[in-house]
């Protein structure tokens, strides 16, 4: 994790500290580069079938436009704030915007899946810097008694960017005169305002240090990483779950993994500190944070294939349609961190949270494509309040258990599993998906007959995500059957691992907040230096 200073870049240096004017000016370029990026994750959501149907891909194509877009991500965004400690914060950022742009145009213009799937992985390198800097250049801009007024705004930017995405997504999609690619397009002018108010807005000294950056380990937890997702993604499929395949990939992931944990227990400033994992609440914490992110990201990939190709819906009403769960996520974050902030106690939000995103995988293992649709808004709108009272939640209760030089590793490792779980977790359960999905079709087109099943096989050649409107209707009936059945095993599949996360949660040791003014910091500033880091500089 990046070595930052103790005190805010105005401190630091002695220059007088920004007014909320300036503050503002700065902030809200970096907002809308914040918007753009959280976007470029959601507006695609409701479009992807649209998407693979035209470039001819099939679910697995499917679910690596996600994957991909995931893991540059996470594997990137230690790496971003290592260099925030070398070089300019606000040059980094803009670097980070560029990569952006440049993935995303080229993302429009991709012709095959596997282009657009390259394309991905250079818009999470760029996310992952927009990311990661937000918070850092948020530290350097404002002293840390000011700065929870201003993080609110980052709050609100991440609440319009998920609930909007999805909608404006679809509204793209089904305009004929813009079309899918115009979902890639339209965050480039927003990026490119960011960089011009950026360069007129930021002034931040550039405090060097010399850091090493970790690449070694950075480079191992990819390919380690990496090679688990291609093996969940093809087993199965390509080559049998027990095969030589299998033994080769897994046998390779547990070798990197080994000479990854070998490498970070000898590095400096490793890309992920394992000396915190001697923290109870850490090690609970990052467990459950990557239970949760299996079935977070569940809840939000799958649900467009469900209303497009199950119930038949555009995508415009299939971003209406998943609606209840956005708002029941953004209802109990809010509400339960309001409450939080006001008695100190968390646990038991984490357990009631573990509890209804349970419940709400659950119920929604039971649906089917003719699953009347209120039935359908209730399920989404349990799992939506249960992944709100947990998500952000499992980060809060780990700041609160170490001190102030460990406030940012603490935090990002926690975050880093949430996303290792949602990069594993869609790669797995879309390759669940496609193997369940071509079961029921099987079976649906021996149901018809010889004369339908030859109508089906025609209709279904090539593997891909079948195009509904162009295919006869008793095979769209056992078509869209089959894609409701296929999306409620996955939740159903998905509900475990959020009881996982439930148990993990219950052996927190609930520890009542502590009050971060500006005493607590200089408390945590006066407390011993963990083993391992520089004196004088903390991990962020």
């Amino acid at each position: 994790m990046a070595v930052t200073s103790q005190r805010t870049g105005t401190e630091a240096d002695g220059t007088v500290p920004m007014t909320h004017r300036q503050i503002m000016e700065a902030l809200s370029g970096l907002l809308i580069g914040m918007f753009v990026a959280i976007l470029s994750s959601t507006i695609i959501s409701n479009a992807l079938p649209q998407i693979i149907t035209d470039l001819g891909g099939g679910q697995s194509a499917y679910t690596w436009v996600v994957t991909a877009a995931l893991l540059s991500m996470t594997a990137t965004t230690p790496l971003w704030g290592k260099l925030a400690d070398l070089v300019s914060k606000k040059l980094l950022v803009q670097i980070a915007l560029l990569i952006w742009m440049a993935g995303s145009v080229l993302a429009g213009l991709a012709g095959s899946t596997g282009t657009l799937i390259a394309c991905r992985v250079v818009q999470g390198i760029g996310v992952g810097g927009l990311s990661a800097l937000a918070q850092i250049i948020m530290a350097a801009m404002i002293a840390p008694r000011e700065r929870g007024r201003y993080s609110g705004y980052l709050g609100a930017t991440f609440a319009i960017a998920t609930v909007g995405g999805p909608l404006l997504g679809g509204v793209i999609t089904d305009t004929e005169w813009l079309g899918w690619r115009w979902c890639f397009y339209v965050g480039v002018p927003f990026a490119l305002l960011a960089l011009v108010v950026l360069q007129k807005t930021l002034r931040l000294p550039v405090v060097k240090r010399d850091v090493k950056v970790d690449w070694a380990g950075a480079t191992l937890i990819s390919a380690a990483v990496s090679l688990l997702l291609i093996w969940v993604t093809f087993a199965g499929d390509n080559y049998a779950w027990v095969s030589w395949q299998t033994f080769a990939m897994l046998g390779g992931t547990a070798l990197l993994t080994a000479v990854f944990l070998y490498v970070e227990s000898r590095a400096g400033e490793p890309i992920i500190p394992l000396r915190l994992f001697r923290n109870r609440t850490i090690s609970l914490a990052s467990a459950a944070s990557l239970f949760v992110g299996v079935a977070m990201f569940a809840g939000t990939v799958f649900f467009s294939q469900y209303f497009q190709l199950a119930r038949g819906l555009s995508p415009t009403m299939s971003g209406v349609a998943t609606i209840p769960m956005i708002a029941g996520l953004f209802l109990s974050s809010t509400v339960s961190g309001k409450l939080i902030t006001r008695t100190g106690r968390w646990k038991g939000w984490l357990l009631a949270g573990g509890m209804l995103t349970t419940a709400g995988l659950g119920l929604l293992g039971t649906i089917r494509h003719d699953t009347p649709y209120w039935h359908t808004a209730l399920f989404m709108a349990v799992l939506g309040l249960g992944i709100g009272m947990t998500m952000q939640n499992l980060v809060l209760c780990t700041q609160n258990q170490v001190t102030a030089a460990d406030l940012g590793a603490a935090s990002s490792v926690v975050t880093f599993f949430r996303s290792l779980g949602g990069a594993i977790g869609v790669s797995a359960l879309g390759a669940i998906l496609g193997t369940r999905v071509t079961g029921y079709v099987e079976d649906g087109l021996r149901a018809l007959g010889p004369e339908g099943a030859a109508a089906g096989q025609s209709a279904t050649a090539g593997g891909g995500i079948p195009d509904l409107d162009l295919v006869p209707e008793p095979v769209r009936s056992v078509l869209e059957s089959a894609y409701g059945n296929g999306v409620a095993d996955v939740f159903l599949y998905s509900a475990p691992f959020a009881l996982l996360a439930l148990v993990v949660t219950a052996f927190i040791k609930e520890v009542p907040l502590k009050s971060r003014t500006v005493a607590g910091d200089t408390e945590s500033e006066s407390a011993p230096e963990p083993a391992g880091t520089p004196a004088g500089t903390t991990t962020g």
